[in-house]
Parts: structure tokens; sequence; C-alpha cells
């Protein structure tokens, strides 16, 4: 198949994205099939022969930096452009027999692409436009889950310039997270003990994005647990060496120790694995995703968060799930990829 890969974008996730496209790319290569890999906010030049750009031989793998990129500074390369989609992107997904998602938060999560891509009758990997809104958006996923019967830590969303200090301590109490309302990857996540830290943690957070979630912080063992094609895969435990699972751990090899399959009694494993199920079917999730958990010290798992478009980079966690049943990385990536063809 040609399989049109999308990545980067102009979101603070874009290197995360770059890199796991970078590596979907070539495992879909090395499975015998044609790939071209495209920023969709940069976008590309059109060859005279568009379907040449597809191409099975291998290209250099991307890695994460430590740092959040500059996305000011990435508009200016561009021409100070605000287009989320670049010149060529749609034509060229198209052609494609299938398309690739790998991106990571913004757009590429909130399902502004996905609606996008329908609109041109373009089929794409992961979950339409209305599941992947509901679980960026974590006041309305929160909401959801909820009705479903997951539990899930409780919550105030508020704007980033008019958060209550005095409210939040009284109604969600420290300590507390605050994170951005619909981002993802840990980008501007603060664990706040104090008043004084929880004002700065509204500045921190308020860098990404005006909305926030201040959230009551569950102590307790994490984890995360996937779901590919109806099939609950085994949770991952996250035991970052220090601090918390922020965007530093999650990306920096050595940087966390993650056992798969968790070490859970068999009622724990069906308790997260239930919950699992229930928050696909709530969020109107399709293909794959996975969900993050804390277990609190009387086994109750908390739900914090979906992840629609799960990172595909050498430490990322949906691969590992795959793994410990036996999908290597490249056939998790064909499986995938077949998914977006399949709704043809």
């Amino acid at each position: 198949m040609n399989i049109l890969v999308l990545a980067g974008g102009l979101s603070p996730e874009r290197n995360v994205s770059l890199s796991s496209g970078s590596l979907i790319s070539a495992a879909l290569r090395r499975r015998g099939h044609k790939v071209l890999m495209l920023d969709v906010y940069e976008g590309t030049v059109m060859s005279t022969d568009p379907l040449s750009m597809f191409t099975s031989e291998q290209q250099e793998a991307l890695f994460v930096s430590e740092e959040v990129p500059d996305l000011e500074e990435l508009k200016r390369k561009n021409g100070g452009g605000d287009a989320l989609i670049g010149k060529n992107v749609l034509q060229l997904c198209a052609l494609a027999d299938a398309v690739f998602i790998a991106l990571h938060g913004a757009m590429g999560e909130n399902g502004q692409l996905q609606a996008t891509l329908d609109s041109f009758g373009i089929t794409y990997t992961g979950s339409g436009y209305a599941g992947s809104l509901l679980a960026m958006d974590k006041d309305l996923s929160k909401k959801m889950l909820i009705g479903a019967g997951v539990t899930t830590p409780p919550w105030i969303y508020c704007d980033a310039k008019s958060c209550e200090v005095d409210k939040i301590i009284s109604e969600i109490g420290l300590p507390c997270v605050v994170k951005p309302a619909a981002g993802g990857s840990s980008v501007g996540v603060s664990i706040v003990d104090t008043k004084e830290q929880l004002e700065a943690a509204f500045a921190e957070a308020g860098i990404y994005e005006a909305n926030l979630i201040v959230e009551k912080k569950i102590s307790g063992r994490e984890f995360t647990c996937g779901i590919l094609e109806g099939q609950v895969l085994p949770p991952v435990e996250i035991i970052p060496k220090q601090g918390f699972y922020d965007y530093k751990n999650k990306y920096q090899k050595d940087a966390t120790t993650e056992i798969c399959p968790a070490p859970l009694t068999e009622k724990e494993l069906e308790d997260i694995s239930q919950a699992t199920r229930l928050a696909f079917s709530a969020l109107r999730l399709s293909g794959y995703s996975r969900f993050d958990f804390i277990m609190d010290s009387d086994g109750v798992f908390w739900c914090l968060e979906a992840n629609t478009l799960p990172g595909m980079t050498p430490t990322s966690l949906f691969p590992q799930e795959a793994a410990a049943v036996g999908i290597s990385y490249d056939e998790l990536c064909e499986r995938i990829a077949m998914t977006a063809r399949n709704k043809k």
C-alpha cells in the first residue's frame, strides 16, 4: 500500500510526533509498504509524479529532545503562517491508500484534523472527530467517564487568568494537579502542594492553553492500559526514577521504570480492564487508545485521561503492551494502518 504518515504539527508535542512518525514510517517500509511522511504544518512541494514521493527506502529516525519545541520560532521559519494544514498535505492524503495519523496534541487529537479528512472523504487511523474531541477535552471526558461509571478524580475547570485559588483549595484541596484542559505528554502539568505553588502552576499551564483542569491528586501506583481493535492489552506499571511522569521522564531513555505486564492480582487486572473497556466506549473511540490510571491504597482505579493517539517512540507504552501479547512493533504499525484501509 501507499501509506501517508502525518506527523509534526503546530503543537507542544510536535517533537514526540516527529519521532513517532519516523519510527512508524520505518516499520511500515519494513512490512513492504511505500510510505511518505509529512509534517502536517510545514507541508511540502508536490512532485510532478506525486506517487513517486511514496518510497520503500528507509530514512533516518528522529528522537525526542528534552525541550518542548518553540512554536513561535517554527512559525517564523514558515513565514508566520497560522494555517494548521500545510501546502499539498490534503492533496497527498487523497492519493494514499491509508493515512496514518502520528500526531499528538492540538488539532491532531482534538477532532479538527479528523473532521477535515472526513470532509474530503479521506480515511485515517484512530478515532473519528467526535471521539477525538471528547477524549482531548479533559473536562468533557471526565463528565463522560462519570456517566459510564468510571472513577475519575474530582476536578474544577477554569480559565488560567481567573482561577479562584481559595475556591480550589476549599473544593479540591491540596495537593492537587494543574494541567492544560486539552494538552498531552504532561506539557504544562504541575503537582501542587502549597497555595503559592498553585498560583505559579496557573501561569505555567497558561503558557500552553487558556483553559485548565485542577484535579485532586490521587496517591498510589500509576498504570496505563491500552486497547487495540477491541482487545484490552496488558497494563504497564509506571515508576519514574525522579519526580512524577512528566514530559522529560516520558521520553528520555532510562528515566522511568516500566513493568509490563504490570504486577496485579487477578481482580485488579479485571478492574483496570473493565474500566478501560467502559472508558473506550463512553468516549466513542475506535481502533486503538490508551488510558492512564492511579490505583489507590484501597485498590480503586482512578482514570486520569485518555490518549487517542498513543506515542510510538522507542520508550512509548502502547508498543510495550502490544509486545506483551506477541504483537511486534512492525506488526502493530501495520495493523493500525489497516484499520484506516478497512474503513473504506
